[in-house]
């Protein structure tokens, strides 16, 4: 390569899957005047959108005064945003567009190949405004087995300024990039563009080829920070091009910034992993890895048996017997795994003893030492790596009146259940008190209580989180919460939160009160 392709970083725009578009403002601005003293050409600041379901923060709808604050640090630089093509459509174009105006000088487009014609009615509103018009049309590992929509291409070279091929499974290698370089410039007179993922650690390999091949503009991120296992890294990128003399970079600024980065990778862990190769390799959906590797709530071996149940089209592996549905028990406590378990476990272990239509719900695996020598029946609702530390923690399966739950066939993971419980496990028929999960220990947890026909729900150990906390805990405090509010409106079951919590609406009441 002796030419600088044009560089485009989409940092704030790609990184916002992990921080759902919300960063520091201090860090932005280190980010932007980074980005101003950097030979990178254009900025991607985020998405524009209509209103969508749900909190999405503010770099996905990028207000005007987002945008007038980061044209005012970045003076020099075009300033990029995408449009989810699924969402938007033409009659959205003044609304969104108008305001941008002054600010913003390309406006790429994020495809599904499914959708491409009805993305060329967008992208030309869009060129009508004005604006510089990127296609970025996904799943690129896929076009060689179906590409007719390629053939749509012809006579919009004056439409798309940039035609970017988007290796969204990260399972592309540098063959591929050559072969789908040649198909696309058999259609299309468009200058062309690249977005590596990295899940097969080929993204910089990919972007060279590409390069060598006549792309003419490609992406990157700083650390890599990137919808599942990321991007190429800006900065490697950089340090590439100045070893070989083709651009001088400016290290100082740069290393700070990475080193803010850095920071954030340590806290949402983007970057490949054994589940994202397999994904990559097999052009598997990234969404649903980044969630499973996300909750921190499953072994690395479930999730790569879930995905190679996706690969062979296996819906699950394993049935085992539903939990019978029963008016057995009025009353059962269910335990999380908050430190307020222990603190309270003589007066837990009371409040059992002196019910006999009691039953006693793990949520999870965590406590379940404290409770062995209760002489209730006892259920372990078991998702993730809560089947190992049940392990762990029990011993000798022989001396309790126990119950293994696992979620409703099929699983999205699969089903992997040690030997020494298999004969002690059930499946629950369905969990149908909430939609938000089917696969949460918590949710499991009050699905079995239910169909053992409780009605007064006793919870202890879900004392929430502080202030600060990680991005798996932030992602299971919000999950909670929801199952605890679709829970509070259910029929004809009453909830009481008999340790302290942080969680909201719950009516809390003391375990020494209920105890004599």
């Amino acid at each position: 390569m002796t030419n600088k392709p044009l560089l485009l970083d989409c940092t704030l725009r790609d990184g916002g899957y992990y921080t759902n578009w919300d960063f520091d403002e201090n860090l932005v601005e280190d980010y932007c005047r980074t980005m101003e003293n950097l030979p990178i050409e254009y900025v991607e600041v985020g998405y524009r959108s209509i209103p969508l379901k749900g909190y999405l923060g503010e770099y996905f709808y990028c207000p005007e005064y987002v945008l007038k604050r980061l044209k005012k640090l970045m003076p020099s630089k075009k300033l990029v945003i995408i449009l989810n093509e699924k969402d938007i459509r033409a009659t959205h174009v003044d609304e969104l567009l108008g305001p941008c105006k002054d600010y913003i000088k390309l406006v790429r487009l994020a495809i599904d190949p499914s959708n491409f014609e009805r993305a060329i009615v967008l992208a030309k509103a869009i060129k009508k405004m004005g604006f510089e018009v990127g296609f970025n049309v996904m799943y690129m590992s896929n076009w060689k087995e179906n590409s007719s929509f390629l053939d749509l291409l012809e006579g919009l070279d004056d439409t798309i300024d940039y035609f970017y091929m988007v290796d969204s499974f990260g399972g592309v290698f540098p063959k591929d990039v050559k072969e789908i370089m040649d198909l696309v410039k058999s259609k299309t007179n468009c200058a062309l563009g690249f977005h590596g993922h990295n899940n097969l650690e080929m993204a910089m390999a990919n972007t060279l080829t590409a390069i060598d091949h006549g792309c003419s503009i490609v992406d990157a991120t700083i650390t890599g920070m990137g919808r599942g296992a990321g991007n190429l890294r800006t900065e490697l990128f950089l340090t590439y091009l100045d070893s070989q003399q083709i651009a001088k970079i400016e290290y100082n600024n740069l290393s700070v910034v990475v080193a803010k980065f850095e920071k954030l990778k340590a806290e949402f862990l983007w970057g490949t992993s054994l589940p994202y190769m397999f994904s990559g390799a097999n052009s598997l959906p990234q969404k649903q890895v980044m969630e499973w590797v996300g909750m921190n709530r499953y072994p690395i071996s479930s999730i790569v048996n879930a995905l190679n149940n996706q690969k062979e089209a296996v819906a699950d592996n394993f049935r085992l017997p539903v939990l019978p549905k029963e008016e057995k028990y009025r009353k059962a406590i269910i335990l999380g795994g908050g430190k307020t378990v222990r603190n309270s476990s003589v007066a837990i272990k009371k409040l059992l003893k002196q019910n006999y239509d009691i039953c006693l719900v793990h949520a999870g695996a965590r406590n379940v030492g404290e409770y062995l020598d209760v002489s209730c029946e006892q259920f372990y609702a078991l998702v993730g790596f809560e089947s190992e530390k049940l392990l762990d923690k029990v011993k000798d399966f022989g001396n309790i009146s126990q119950t293994c739950v696992y979620p409703p066939y099929p699983r999205a993971m699969g089903t992997i259940v040690p030997q020494e419980i298999i004969n002690l496990s059930n499946e629950l028929s369905a969990v149908d008190f909430t939609n938000i999960s089917s696969d949460s220990p918590l949710a499991l947890a009050i699905q079995i209580a239910l169909d053992k026909g409780v009605t007064e729900l006793y919870f202890a150990g879900f004392d929430g989180y502080e202030t600060s906390i990680n991005h798996t805990q932030y992602l299971v405090s919000q999950e909670n919460q929801k199952i605890f509010d679709e829970l509070l409106n259910y029929k004809d079951v009453v909830v009481k939160c008999i340790t302290p919590t942080k969680y909201k609406n719950m009516n809390i009441i003391s375990v020494f009160s209920l105890v004599k």
